[in-house]
């Protein structure tokens, strides 16, 4: 039995990486230990920490644009000061100073481990894409544990003298693990006979997905069985809610709204997704073991999406278009094919399910343990 632990960890910036963090806080938690989090209270983990229940201490950083070099002065004077204020917190409050910090790869990620470095304090990453944020890369060689949720981002960080690199996967919500199909169809109003295609393109939407969706809506709902929900973001709502045009019946079987709050139910309830390939949605996906139909965003950075879809695509769990192909006849005939194929459905929900996605908090934790336990 690991002896109760403070745990320190930061991550900030976007849901990609604050989910992440509060799935593994969830797991910390359970476990007897105490979790606090760093971030800035102006961005999201201010407002998505403390609705969770957890304890927030605020840390001010500036993040530079590549494209105005000139703003790197300002990021390092605040990182440097914020680091120094850490150090000293931690000396003159010894409650206050952690067991281990854990990092999630966001800039807010630097005063936090830079002070816990010179501590002497464990320091455990994890890295959510299969591309690597600097701030990690930066970090690797002080960390007692880079954890990775990409088998080929591996590489990269043993390039960056990365001492013990392990594949934990990207923890999961309970609030998405526990998602429940007859709940979710039961909300819906959706037969439990009936065929569900869920598509959404991240927390934004994707107008590209929107449009082939309006265009593929008819022959869709040409199949007596077979029933949409359409998340498309809120900013392309209006538009792709004018271009489907859908009538009283049509409605009835084609649901299209701005996002989703209960994603657990909705992905437990589809019998296939059609998404972009972000590191949070392909977690999720994986997590609860659903066929998925893949287009990665075409201008994701070092195009990590891609890399990102083939973790399911190599295991046989989904199937990966490219942006470009979207509008072709083979992209339609492959998504439609799947929509009729039940069969083919099953094996790739096997294969998914052979990943053990859902255990990814559980890998890290253990791996946040283990650090403190000297293994």
């Amino acid at each position: 039995m690991t002896d109760r632990l403070s745990v320190a960890i930061a991550a900030g910036g976007t849901a990609g990486h604050v989910n992440p963090a509060l799935a593994l806080a969830e797991e910390l938690s359970d476990r007897g230990h105490a979790v606090r989090f760093f971030g800035q209270t102006r961005r999201l983990e201010g407002t998505l920490v403390p609705k969770a229940g957890f304890p927030f201490f605020p840390v001010e950083v500036t993040g530079f644009d590549r494209e105005r070099p000139w703003s790197i002065v300002p990021a390092l004077l605040h990182l440097a000061r914020e680091e120094r204020r850490l150090v000293s917190s931690f000396r003159a409050d010894p409650s206050l100073r952690p067991d281990v910090v854990v990092g999630f790869g966001a800039y807010v990620e630097l005063p936090l481990v830079r002070a816990a470095t010179r501590l002497g304090i464990p320091v455990v990453l994890h890295e959510q894409n299969s591309v690597s944020g600097l701030a990690n890369r930066k970090s690797a060689s002080s960390a007692a544990l880079v954890a990775i949720s990409q088998p080929g981002v591996r590489e990269t960080f043993e390039r960056a003298g990365a001492k013990r690199i392990e594949f934990t996967g990207n923890p999961v919500l309970r609030s998405v693990l526990s998602g429940d199909r007859a709940r979710g169809r039961a909300a819906l109003g959706i037969p439990e006979d009936a065929v569900l295609l869920l598509a959404f393109g991240g927390s934004l939407g994707a107008q590209h997905i929107n449009r082939f969706m309006v265009s593929i809506k008819d022959e869709l709902l040409s199949r007596s069985g077979v029933y949409v929900l359409h998340s498309c973001g809120a900013e392309d709502f209006d538009a792709t809610r004018d271009a489907l045009a859908l009538t009283a019946d049509e409605a009835e079987r084609y649901r299209v709204q701005p996002y989703i709050d209960d994603m657990g139910d909705m992905l437990a309830a589809s019998d296939l997704v059609l998404s972009r390939a972000g590191a949070s949605s392909v977690a999720e996906i994986a997590a609860l073991a659903v066929p998925s139909v893949l287009v990665p965003y075409p201008h994701a950075t070092a195009d990590h999406q891609t890399t990102n879809a083939r973790f399911l695509v190599d295991s046989g769990a989904a199937v990966m278009c490219a942006d470009a192909d979207i509008d072709g006849d083979g992209f339609a005939r492959t998504l439609l094919g799947l929509v009729d194929d039940g069969a083919a459905r099953d094996e790739m929900r096997a294969a998914a399910r052979g990943l053990a996605a859902s255990r990814a908090a559980c890998a890290l934790a253990d791996g946040v343990e283990s650090v403190c336990a000297g293994a």
